[in-house]
């Protein structure tokens, strides 16, 4: 296995043979440790379309959004971006017409040279634009970020001169995994389901015998 984890952070490499596989598995780990009402997923993908460093989010929805996943909804697309400018009044929205979803918070981030190309997630809180000094709201019950460049002094030049490639790649690993991930978990679901309708019925047939 090609991650590891670091202070409740699992560390996720895009370039290895096995990413796709390490990241739908963690990502399952994590969706399954919230209750079983939370069954609606919501994907929030942060970021906008207008600079290569910052569309590493909208271009995981954009591909996301050509799936008909299960009871899976899907906010911030190439065409319809989630930034800074709209991104309070989404979650507002999000929470208004999901209040029970499970949110997964997703946005590109700037790490070390020794981290560049890696995918971190984990449970808890995303804080969008932390990489470049903005204020946002945390958002999100699970996140995951791709580290598409390094830190630097001028954070706004490194997203504007990232490398389309990076984000493409990293975006690809994303997407695939986020859909093996949700199909295993609503699949579980329907079996968890099945057995307690199961169990019921046992248990009707029993009073009435």
């Amino acid at each position: 296995m090609n991650f590891f984890k670091n202070n409740e952070v699992y560390y996720i490499d895009e370039t290895s043979q096995s990413a796709v596989h390490d990241l739908g598995n963690v990502l399952l780990e994590l969706m399954s440790n919230f209750s079983v009402a939370k069954r609606e997923l919501v994907f929030l993908c942060i970021g906008s379309d207008r600079v290569t460093g910052d569309s590493l989010g909208p271009m995981i929805g954009h591909h996301l959004e050509k799936y008909s996943l299960f009871a899976t909804h899907i906010y911030g697309t190439l065409a319809q971006p989630v930034h800074a400018l709209n991104l309070t009044e989404t979650i507002a929205y999000i929470h208004n017409k999901h209040p029970n979803c499970l949110l997964i918070a997703i946005d590109a981030s700037l790490g070390s040279k020794k981290h560049l190309g890696y995918i971190t997630l984990g449970q808890g809180s995303l804080k969008p634009g932390a990489g470049v000094h903005k204020k946002l709201p945390a958002v999100g019950d699970i996140f995951i970020t791709g580290i598409i460049n390094t830190i630097g002094t001028f954070e706004h030049l490194i997203l504007q001169t990232t490398r389309l490639a990076t984000i493409m790649r990293i975006s690809d690993c994303i997407t695939s995994a986020i859909i093996i991930a949700s199909q295993k978990y609503h699949f579980k679901h329907l079996i968890l389901e099945n057995e307690y309708s199961a169990l019921l019925s046992s248990d009707v047939h029993k009073i009435k015998s």
